[in-house]
C-alpha cells in the first residue's frame, strides 16, 4: 500500500489532536482563573477549592493538553514528510510561525500552572481572562491560513484578527463593568 492511502487517516488524527489540544489551552486558564479567585475565599473553602482545581487542572494538563500536542505535532511531522511539497508553500511558513508561537503560549501556561501549583499568584482573574484569549487568536489565524492557503491574504486574515482581538477586548470591558455592578 502506498504512503498516501495513511494520508487521509494520517490527517485526521492530527485534526483531532488539534481540537483536544485546543479543548485544553482553552480550558486551563480558566482553571486558573478559579484558582486565583479561590486564593481570595475565608478557609475552610479555600482549601477545599484549590485542592480540588489543582487536581482538574493536573489531570486536564498532563493527561489531555501536553499528549495532544505533543501528538498532533507527530502527526504533523508525519504528514510533512509524505507530502514535503508543503514546505515550500509561504502560507506554510507562516502557520508553522504560529505553531512555534502556540507552543511559546504553552511554555508560558506550564510556567503559570507550575506557580499556582506552588501557590504563587500573580495573576489577576481579570487578567487570566485576557491571557486565555491568546489561543484563540492563534487558532483562528491558523484555520484561516490553512483554510485560505494564501500568505498574501492572510495579511487581510491580520488585520481582521486584531479587530476581532479589539472588539474581544472591548467586550471583554464591557463585561467586567456589568459585573462590577450587579456586585454593586
Amino acid at each position: 500500500m502506498s504512503d498516501f492511502y495513511f494520508y487521509p487517516y494520517i490527517k485526521s488524527l492530527h485534526l483531532i489532536f488539534v481540537v483536544t489540544w485546543f479543548a485544553g489551552l482553552f480550558y486551563i486558564p480558566r482553571l486558573f482563573v478559579y484558582q486565583i479567585e479561590a486564593h481570595s475565599k475565608a478557609e475552610p473553602e479555600k482549601s477545599i477549592l484549590l485542592k480540588q482545581l489543582k487536581v482538574m487542572t493536573s489531570r486536564l494538563w498532563y493527561i489531555i493538553t501536553w499528549p495532544s500536542a505533543v501528538l498532533a505535532t507527530l502527526f504533523a511531522i508525519w504528514l510533512l514528510i509524505l507530502n514535503p511539497s508543503w514546505l515550500e508553500a509561504s502560507w506554510m511558513h507562516v502557520k508553522l510561525g504560529f505553531v512555534g508561537l502556540l507552543y511559546v503560549y504553552q511554555v508560558k501556561t506550564q510556567l503559570i500552572f507550575k506557580e499556582l501549583e506552588n501557590n504563587i499568584v500573580k495573576w489577576t482573574s481579570n487578567g487570566m481572562r485576557i491571557y486565555n484569549e491568546g489561543a484563540t487568536l492563534i487558532l483562528f489565524a491558523v484555520v484561516f491560513l490553512v483554510i485560505l492557503k494564501s500568505a498574501i491574504n492572510w495579511v487581510y486574515g491580520l488585520v481582521g484578527l486584531i479587530v476581532f482581538a479589539i472588539i474581544l477586548m472591548l467586550l471583554f470591558k464591557l463585561y467586567k463593568r456589568v459585573r462590577e455592578k450587579s456586585k454593586e
